[in-house]
């Protein structure tokens, strides 16, 4: 065989490994996290299944170490310096500022929980601040929070009558249908999900995140 009828061949041989690296695990973009609310629809110790607010029921695998918690309300009271606070908000209108449409304040064992301000899907255009109170003015119809997390600070007015919850942790036996729940999932490239984070409401009250 002659040098240039081994060209092709190379050639063929180069593209196929360049293919192969492309399709690789570390190339392949992990599928994001998936947020559901709704409520439970069954649980057979394994498999939690959940009627989402879209009307879909949906299966889960719940493995050993799915972090489960159960809901509480505060008062708007709770919110002090210092605390650590999740607020999910959206701008009440042009040039505004962001209004919450629920607070969750964080046990002191989960200070730092997702830290920072990006997008969330309550509502369309809605926000979610993970990040420490620096600063609390209250005013006649709620409280104007200022919230500092690594990489900036976001001041966020809490009217009167807005969701303040906590958790505590869970476990199983409160995965019942019909409770509420708020589930974070994790979702593998063939669509399944399993659980990572459940949040239950309790006493009728519903995740409000």
């Amino acid at each position: 065989m002659n040098k240039l009828s081994t060209l092709p061949l190379v050639f063929m041989l180069a593209f196929g490994v360049a293919n192969t690296l492309a399709q690789s695990p570390q190339n392949v973009q992990t599928p994001p996290n998936a947020r559901l609310r709704g409520e439970i629809a069954g649980f057979d110790g394994h498999v939690l299944r959940v009627k989402t607010r879209e009307g879909k029921v949906l299966e889960l695998g719940v493995p050993d170490d799915a972090k489960i918690s159960v809901l509480s309300p505060l008062k708007l009271s709770a919110i002090k310096r210092g605390s650590f606070v999740g607020v999910t908000a959206i701008l009440a209108g042009p040039g505004s500022t962001l209004q919450a449409l629920e607070v969750h304040v964080f046990p002191e064992s989960m200070r730092g929980t997702g830290e920072g301000h990006y997008d969330w899907d309550l509502e369309p255009g809605s926000t979610m601040t993970n990040a420490n109170v620096d600063a609390v003015v209250t005013a006649n119809n709620g409280k104007e929070l200022t919230l500092g997390y690594k990489g900036g600070s976001q001041k966020i007015f809490v009217p009167r009558g807005v969701p303040v919850v906590t958790f505590h942790p869970a476990d199983r036996s409160r995965l019942k249908a019909p409770a509420p729940v708020f589930v974070i999932a994790q979702r593998a490239r063939d669509g399944s999900l399993t659980a990572l984070r459940i949040l239950v409401g309790s006493r009728g009250l519903k995740p409000p995140m």
